[in-house]
């Protein structure tokens, strides 16, 4: 498995990596990186249930890419540059070709991130995981420079409100997208009820995108106040977690287009709108807050990048009794369409 997996790995090289695959630990140099008065920045997280959808579709090559994405897009929303990868592939038996297809998946999350995959651990356990199953986890580690460190401490009430659009469901969710996916009694080789072109099970498999690139441009024109990834918790939960206590965002549900496999899920699945607020990212998977002023030139930067950019709103000042974030016109943007009748 390490033999097959090393060409992969050297695809990732990027400066400061000093090692190869195959000793007990990575070996990465700041120094070498371009450094000079660095913060490390850790992230550790999974892809979830979404393995499940993989294996009864029998596609591996896409769920790497949204191991990588969902720890680098929480580096980079603290200004950190992702450096390197370390991943952990848990199954009952190795199954070479299917390892090396997510491994491929890994180094290819890699590459859009523009960090090494410098290491990682392959597990066999028989009776902890059911055959043909398998789980992942990944850690990275990036490096921001003390002084351009994001907290969000700079946020201040005219800011501007700028969401990048999702690839579809991303990472989270997927524990009811499969129930939903049961009771319908649908396929995963079937035809996707929202997506023409797709199969059910490669629709849902879309990968998370990785954000850092754009993210790393919009940081490097000097406006970029705070950034915020959607995850788990949507934007009702993700975005407070940027704001300082006395501000808030209030965002018009109207101002971009939600992707169909959302309007199909609430439909199918008679999912509450203020659920499918705090499940899933409705077509927005980061929000960066940027300076008034700066505004167009940070979507400039952004949009070279090949990001989608939506204004959504401003910070303003809150009061007491109100919540962080409000979410206007959700009912009618997020229920009505195409996929909400299949």
């Amino acid at each position: 498995m390490v033999e097959a997996i090393k060409p992969l790995a050297r695809t990732t090289r990027r400066p400061g990596v000093a090692s190869e695959l195959g000793g007990f630990g990575g070996l990465f140099d700041l120094k070498a990186a371009g450094y000079a008065d660095p913060i490390l920045v850790a992230c550790t997280d999974g892809v979830g249930t979404k393995v499940k959808i993989a294996v009864e579709a029998g596609r591996h090559d896409t769920v790497g890419i949204d191991l990588v994405a969902m720890c680098v897009n929480d580096l980079v929303v603290q200004g950190a540059e992702p450096l390197f990868f370390l991943d952990y592939f848990a199954s009952a038996k190795l199954e070479l070709e299917v390892a090396r297809a997510v491994i491929g998946g890994i180094a290819e999350g890699c590459r859009q991130a523009g960090c090494a995959l410098i290491g990682g651990e392959t597990a066999e356990m028989p009776g902890l995981y059911a055959s043909g199953d398998f789980d992942l986890a990944g850690f990275a580690v990036g490096a921001v420079e003390r002084d351009k460190l994001l907290t969000g401490e700079a946020v201040t009430a005219g800011d501007r409100v700028l969401g990048l659009a999702s690839g579809g469901l991303h990472s989270n969710g997927f524990s009811l997208v499969r129930r939903i996916v049961a009771e319908a009694g649908l396929d995963y080789a079937a035809p996707a009820p929202f997506d023409d072109g797709r199969s059910l099970g490669e629709a849902l498999l879309e990968p998370t995108r990785i954000y850092v690139p754009g993210c790393l441009a919009a940081i490097a024109t000097g406006g970029v106040k705070a950034l915020a990834h959607i995850t788990g918790g949507g934007l009702v939960e993700n975005v407070p977690r940027v704001l300082p206590a006395e501000l808030m965002v209030e965002i018009d549900a109207g101002a971009w287009t939600v992707p169909e496999v959302f309007r199909w899920l609430a439909h199918k699945g008679e999912v509450p709108t203020a659920e499918l607020a705090r499940t899933f990212n409705m077509g927005i998977g980061m929000v960066v807050i940027a300076q008034a002023d700066a505004g167009d030139t940070i979507e400039a930067a952004l949009r070279k990048a090949g990001e989608e950019v939506t204004t959504l709103g401003v910070v303003t000042a809150r009061q007491a009794d109100e919540p962080a974030i409000t979410i206007k016109g959700m009912e009618e943007a997020w229920r009505n369409g195409k996929a909400a009748q299949n």
